[in-house]
C-alpha cells in the first residue's frame, strides 16, 4: 500500500480562501478512491482559529511537544480527524494560527516555516513515513527544503519521494536574506537552494528539491516556462522541465451538484433543464432584477482584478448592455477601481445590472444555477474552477484560451446537425474578441433548440476528480 502525505496551507471544508482549499479538500479522497484500497492518503494543514467547533469536536489530539525553529522553541500540537476515508492532521500553535485571517500577516514567512517544519518533524512523532510527500504552493515549499536539508539522514526519511505543485506562480514566497537563519533556520550551506534573483525564493527552492513538479493544468505547465507567465521563474522551470507536468484540477461533484444542492431554489439536471428557470426567477427576485425567464442572464463571479480579465469586461460591457436585452450579475471583491466601476454600471442600468461587492459562497451557487452565460476572460489562469462549476450548473462559458481555461473549455462549432465544443472561446487578450464571443453565446441562447443541445453537452462534460486522480497516481508510481 502506497502512503501519501499532502501538505498545504488550507483545505475545504475546514478553512479555505480559494482554489487551493478546494483542491486540498477534494483531491485526497479522489486519489484514495482511485487507488481502490491500495493507498493510505493523509493531509496536514494548520489548525486555524477559523476552523469551527463542529470540526474541532471531531478531532483527537495525538501529540504535543516543543518544536525548535532557529532560536525559538514553540509549542506544537498535532490533532487529527478522518473525513471521507482520509486522515487530516492539524498543526496547532495559537500564536501563529489563531488569527482573523489565513494569510497576509507581517510574519507569514515565520508562520509557514513553523508549519512546514512541524509537518515534516511530526512524521517521526506519529510513526507515519510516507512514500510520497506532496507539497502545495509556496506556503508548503519549506517542507521539501527541510526534508532534503535536515531530515534525509534520519531513519525513516531516507527514501521519501517528493512532489511540488504550483497552483499560482505569481506568489513565490520571496524574502530578504537577512532572515535566512533567524526565521527559516537555514545556513549559508543552504543558501544556493533558495537563492534566486538576489533574494530568498521558497518556491524556487521547492522546485529544485522536488522529484516532480506539477501544475494544475497541462497548458499552464507550458506557459510558465515562458517569461510572459512565469513571474521571473521561467529559467528555473526550463532547467527543470524534465520533471514538470500539468494535471487539470477537478471539482467536487458532491458539493457542486445542481440535482441535490440544498442552497439553490430548485434542483435540476440534464433531464429537467426547464427547472433551471425557477432558479433564475428566484435570483431575480432576491437581488431586485425584473423577473423574466426570457431575458438571458450573464454573470461574472471572480476576484475583481486585472489579471482576471476585468479590464476587458469594463471596456465592452457598456456597449453590451446597451445593445442587448440582457441582465448582468457581478459577484466579487477586489481592486477598488473595479468595485466602483460595477457599482456605477448598476446605477446606469438599474433594470439590467447588479453589482454584488462581496464574497458569499452560497450566493455564488445561486448565481451559477441562475446564469445563462458565464464570462471568464482571464489574462492568465493556472486552472480555474469557476468555468467548471458554471458548466456543472448549465451556464454557457465564454473564456479566453489560456491555462486551465484552454484545457477545459473548447470552442463551440457546428457540423451539420452535430455540435462540438462546450463553450465560446477566444485567443487574443482583446475586449473586441470577448464582445464578439459573448454576442455569439447570446445569439445561441436565443435559439431554444440549439441552447438545449449545447447546455446538455456542457453539463455532461466530465469535470470530476476521477480522471485527474488517476493521473496523480501514475505520477506517484513513476517515482
Amino acid at each position: 500500500m502506497k502512503k501519501i502525505l499532502l501538505i498545504g496551507a488550507e483545505a475545504m471544508p475546514f478553512a479555505a480562501t480559494g482554489g487551493l482549499g478546494d483542491v486540498m479538500g477534494s483531491l485526497p479522497a479522489a486519489i484514495q478512491a482511485a487507488a481502490d484500497g491500495d493507498a493510505d492518503v493523509r493531509v496536514v494543514m494548520p489548525l486555524y482559529g477559523a476552523i469551527t467547533d463542529t470540526w474541532r469536536s471531531q478531532m483527537t489530539k495525538i501529540a504535543e511537544y516543543m518544536l525548535p525553529l532557529s532560536w525559538r522553541n514553540q509549542y506544537c500540537g498535532i490533532h487529527s480527524l478522518i473525513k471521507d476515508g482520509v486522515t487530516y492532521y492539524f498543526i496547532d500553535n495559537e500564536y501563529y494560527f489563531k488569527r482573523d485571517t489565513l494569510y497576509g500577516c507581517f510574519d507569514d514567512g515565520e508562520r509557514f516555516a513553523f508549519f512546514c517544519k512541524a509537518a515534516v518533524d511530526m512524521l517521526g512523532i506519529i510513526g507515519f513515513y510516507p512514500d510520497i510527500i506532496h507539497a502545495h504552493d509556496w506556503q508548503a515549499a519549506l517542507s521539501l527544503i527541510y526534508l532534503n536539508q535536515k531530515y534525509r539522514q534520519v531513519q525513516g526519511y531516507e527514501y521519501i519521494k517528493t512532489v511540488f505543485t504550483i497552483h499560482n506562480i505569481e506568489y513565490q514566497g520571496k524574502y530578504d536574506f537577512a532572515i535566512l537563519h533567524d526565521v527559516f533556520e537555514l545556513g549559508d550551506w543552504d543558501r544556493h537552494i533558495v537563492e534566486y534573483d538576489g533574494c530568498i525564493n521558497l518556491m524556487k527552492g521547492a522546485i529544485v528539491c522536488a522529484n516532480k513538479v506539477s501544475t494544475v493544468s497541462p497548458r499552464y505547465a507550458q506557459e510558465i516556462q515562458s517569461w510572459e507567465y512565469a513571474h521571473g521563474l521561467d529559467p528555473i522551470l526550463r532547467e527543470n522541465a524534465g520533471k514538470l507536468c500539468g494535471i487539470l484540477n477537478g471539482i467536487d461533484y458532491v458539493y457542486y451538484n445542481p440535482e441535490r444542492d440544498p442552497i439553490i431554489a430548485k434542483n435540476f439536471g440534464v433531464d429537467t433543464l426547464s427547472d433551471k428557470f425557477d432558479n433564475k426567477l428566484a435570483l431575480q427576485k432576491e437581488i431586485g432584477l425584473p423577473e423574466n425567464t426570457e431575458i438571458p442572464m450573464i454573470s461574472v463571479i471572480s476576484r475583481l482584478a486585472s489579471h482576471k480579465g476585468l479590464d476587458l469586461i469594463t471596456e465592452m460591457v457598456y456597449n453590451l448592455m446597451s445593445r442587448y436585452d440582457a441582465q448582468l450579475v457581478v459577484l466579487g471583491k477586489g481592486e477598488q477601481a473595479y468595485e466602483a466601476f460595477f457599482v456605477e454600471l448598476q446605477k446606469n442600468f438599474p433594470d439590467q445590472v447588479r453589482a454584488l461587492i462581496t464574497y458569499d459562497r452560497d450566493l455564488s451557487k445561486r448565481i451559477y444555477a441562475a446564469t445563462d452565460v458565464f464570462l471568464m476572460p482571464s489574462k492568465s489562469e493556472p486552472c480555474g474552477l469557476s468555468q467548471m462549476i458554471a458548466s456543472r450548473y448549465g451556464a454557457i462559458p465564454v473564456t479566453r484560451e489560456t491555462g486551465g481555461l484552454y484545457d477545459s473549455i473548447k470552442g463551440y462549432w457546428e457540423e451539420g446537425d452535430k455540435i462540438h465544443g462546450n463553450g465560446f472561446t477566444f485567443a487574443n487578450y482583446s475586449s473586441a474578441e470577448l464582445a464578439e464571443r459573448t454576442s455569439a453565446a447570446l445569439s445561441l441562447w436565443n435559439d431554444p433548440k440549439k441552447r438545449e443541445a449545447l447546455v446538455k453537452r456542457i453539463m455532461t462534460t466530465d469535470f470530476s476528480w476521477r480522471a485527474s486522480a488517476f493521473q496523480y497516481l501514475e505520477m506517484y508510481a513513476s517515482l
